[in-house]
């Protein structure tokens, strides 16, 4: 009896199970619904790799133009850089050039000098000033003797003079001073041919 029981459940059991059902194809109505999903995807896929693009063609400007900027920053930072440096030395070759008359007339007062103090007061001033100027970096040039260059010598007088050789410095009438290449005042003297 037992196994007549069994069976019996497994009967019931089989009988239980839920049928398998079968796939069924899709209607007319559900292909349609499905090819306009599709489409509206493709043309969103499509409006959104636009805006992609765009937003990268966007990106790309504001990188170039980030780049330009930085590129002119550049520049006006290395233009101001030796626009300072050109003042600064502008500044300073012109007050060098405004003292410059205040030290001729020292070394002419020196050489009229009348008392040894006062000749020995002014030389000490004539060579203090020349040792600032010297650690300044600016030299004194204009000798008699010179050859004449016109790129460091201003001719204010001319003379024919056997003694010097042609072109030659044959007397200085106020000494020229330059640092490196530049010259700051130049010399301005007679010249012998």
């Amino acid at each position: 009896m037992a196994e007549n029981e069994e069976v019996l459940e497994n009967d019931q059991n089989d009988t239980q199970q839920e049928p398998v059902q079968e796939e069924k194809e899709p209607s007319k109505k559900d292909k349609k619904k499905e090819k306009k999903e599709t489409e509206a995807l493709k043309i969103e896929n499509r409006r959104l790799s636009e805006a992609l693009e765009r937003s990268n063609g966007d990106l790309a400007d504001a990188n170039d133009k980030y780049l330009r900027l930085f590129a002119e920053f550049d520049n006006y930072k290395k233009r101001t850089a030796q626009e300072q440096k050109t003042v600064y030395s502008s500044a300073y070759m012109d007050a060098v050039e405004a003292l410059l008359p205040v030290f001729d007339n020292i070394e002419r007062a020196s050489a009229y000098a009348s008392d040894e103090n006062s000749k020995n007061g002014l030389q000490m001033i004539i060579n203090n000033f020349r040792e600032i100027l010297g650690k300044m970096g600016i030299e004194s040039y204009g000798e008699v003797g010179d050859e004449f260059n016109a790129e460091i010598h201003s001719a204010v007088m001319h003379e024919e003079n056997e003694e010097f050789g042609e072109n030659t410095v044959s007397l200085v009438l106020q000494r020229g001073y330059k640092k490196g290449d530049r010259v700051i005042r130049y010399a301005m003297v007679k010249v012998a041919n």
